[in-house]
C-alpha cells in the first residue's frame, strides 16, 4: 500500500464540506450572525465562563487590542476561522483567570522553584519535534501533552482538592474530550496537517501556549495574516510573557511533579536571555537541518494552517515574511550564544543524525546527567517503535513551490549557514 502524500502546493484544496459551511454561514451574514472579535466582549465572556474576575495584577489589555485590530483590519477570515479565533482567545483569557485563582488559593505554588529544564530552541522542522517526544519518554521528564496545552487547568477550580493529585476524574475526562475534539476540527478542515505536524493528545506540544495567554507570542502569525500585530511584538520588550509563563510553569509541576522540564518551541530562538532570566537553570538544545529544507518544510506548515482560518491564503506573502523572520531570530539566538561564557549552554543535535541514530544523539544530551541507563534506551526505543519517521504519510515540498531561491534564503540567513560549517564542516 503506497504512502499518502501531503504535497505543499495542494494546501488550498480545502475539503468540500468546510468550503460548503463556510460559502453557507458567510451567506446569512446579513441577518447579523458574523462573529464579533471585540475585546470588551472577549474579556466579558471569560469571566462570565469560569465564574472568575481577577486576571492577575501583570496583566495589561494593549497587547490583546494590538492584535484584534489586526485580526480584524488584516486577516481576512472566514466564518470558521472567526469561530475558532473567538474561542481561543476566550479559552487564554479564561486560562488566566483559573490560575489566578489558583495562585491566591495556594500561595505555596510561586513559592516553588522551577525545575531544571533541557530548552529545545531549534527553528521549525529540524527535528525538534521528535527529540522533545524522544526526551518525554524518560519518567523524570515533565513536559506538556497536547491536552494539557490546550487546557493546562482544571475547568472549574472550585471542585479542585488542595490534594493536587486528587483532582476530579471528571475534569481530566472533560479536558481529554475537548483535545480530541480538536484533532477532528483539524482533520475535517486540513486533512493534510496531519502528515505534516502529526498530533496526539498525550504527546508533547509547543510551551508557546504559556505565552499565549499574554498575548505576546508568534502564534497569531503563524496562523493568519497579521502584519501590523507582528511587526508590533517584534518591536515589544516579552519580559512579562516569560515572567507570567514562568508562574504557570510553577502552577502545572505544582499539579503534576517531575525532575526536569523538556520544553520546545521555535519561538524561543529570539529570546534565550529571556529564558535564562526567568527559568532559572536552562540548557539549550538546538537541532539544527540543512536551512533549504527546513525553511520550505515550515511555509508548507504554515500555508495549511493558514487555510483553517482564511480563504486569502497567499504563499508568496507567508514566505516573504517568514524567510525574514527565520533569519531575525536565528540572529538573535546567535547573538545571545556568541556572548560570555554562553557556548557552554547549547548542545547541537543535527536532524539526519537524529533520525539515523538517536540514541546516540540522546546520549550526547544524557553526558550532562549521568548517562544514559539501558532502561532509558529501552524506553527510547520502544518510543520509535510506536512512532514511526512518516507514521501518517510523506510531506513533499520545495523552496519553487514558494516562488523561493536559495539566494533567497542565504540573503537572510548567512551567517548561520556560516556558524553551521563551523560545527559540521
Amino acid at each position: 500500500m503506497s504512502e499518502k502524500i501531503t504535497h505543499s502546493k495542494n494546501f488550498d484544496k480545502r475539503p468540500f464540506f468546510f468550503r460548503i459551511l463556510n460559502a453557507a454561514w458567510e451567506g446569512t451574514y446579513v441577518f447579523g450572525t458574523k462573529i464579533k472579535l471585540e475585546k470588551d466582549d472577549l474579556i466579558r465572556s471569560a469571566r462570565k465562563r469560569t465564574g472568575l474576575q481577577d486576571f492577575g495584577k501583570e496583566f495589561r489589555e494593549e497587547p490583546l487590542e494590538k492584535l484584534l485590530v489586526s485580526v480584524n483590519e488584516e486577516a481576512m477570515l472566514h466564518p470558521v476561522g472567526r469561530f475558532i479565533t473567538r474561542e481561543r482567545f476566550i479559552s487564554l483569557l479564561s486560562m488566566r483567570l483559573r490560575a489566578e485563582y489558583f495562585f491566591k488559593k495556594f500561595p505555596e505554588i510561586l513559592e516553588q522553584e522551577i525545575y531544571p529544564a533541557w530548552i529545545i530552541i531549534g527553528l521549525q522542522r529540524t527535528g525538534t519535534t521528535k527529540l522533545q517526544r524522544l526526551l518525554s519518554a524518560d519518567p523524570d521528564h515533565r513536559f506538556i501533552p497536547s491536552w494539557e496545552v490546550i487546557n493546562p487547568l482544571p475547568l472549574d477550580p472550585n471542585l479542585y482538592s488542595h490534594q493536587r493529585t486528587n483532582s476530579p476524574t471528571h475534569q481530566l475526562d472533560k479536558r481529554l474530550k475537548i483535545a480530541r475534539t480538536s484533532v477532528r476540527a483539524v482533520k475535517f478542515m486540513s486533512p493534510g496537517f496531519y502528515a505534516i505536524h502529526p498530533i496526539d493528545i498525550h504527546e508533547p506540544e509547543e510551551d508557546i501556549l504559556l505565552l499565549d495567554v499574554s498575548f505576546l507570542s508568534t502564534t497569531p502569525e503563524a496562523m493568519m495574516h497579521v502584519p501590523s500585530y507582528a511587526n508590533w511584538i517584534e518591536q515589544t520588550d516579552q519580559s512579562e510573557a516569560y515572567a507570567y509563563a514562568a508562574k504557570l510553569l510553577k502552577l502545572l509541576q505544582w499539579f503534576r511533579p517531575a525532575k526536569r522540564w523538556v520544553l520546545k518551541t521555535p519561538h524561543h530562538l529570539e529570546f534565550p536571555d529571556l529564558i535564562e532570566k526567568h527559568f532559572g537553570e536552562v540548557h539549550f538544545l538546538w537541532p539544527h537541518r540543512s536551512i533549504y529544507e527546513s525553511v520550505p518544510s515550515f511555509l508548507s506548515m504554515v500555508t495549511y494552517t493558514h487555510m483553517m482560518f482564511s480563504d486569502q491564503v497567499d504563499e508568496k506573502r507567508i514566505a516573504g515574511h517568514w524567510v525574514r523572520k527565520t533569519g531575525y531570530m536565528l540572529q538573535k539566538a546567535l547573538d545571545y550564544r556568541m556572548r560570555d561564557n554562553n557556548q557552554a549552554k547549547f548542545t547541537d543535535i543535527y536532524y539526519k543524525d537524529l533520525i539515523r541514530d538517536s540514541v546516540t544523539e540522546l546520549s550526547r544530551i544524557y553526558e550532562q546527567n549521568g548517562g544514559l541507563t539501558p532502561e532509558l534506551i529501552a524506553g527510547f526505543r520502544q518510543h520509535e517503535l510506536e512512532h514511526p519517521h512518516r507514521k501518517h504519510g510523506i510531506h513533499q515540498y520545495s523552496l519553487a513551490d514558494f516562488h523561493l531561491t536559495e539566494n533567497d534564503i542565504d540573503q537572510q540567513t548567512s551567517r548561520y549557514q556560516s556558524f553551521l560549517k563551523s560545527i559540521y564542516g
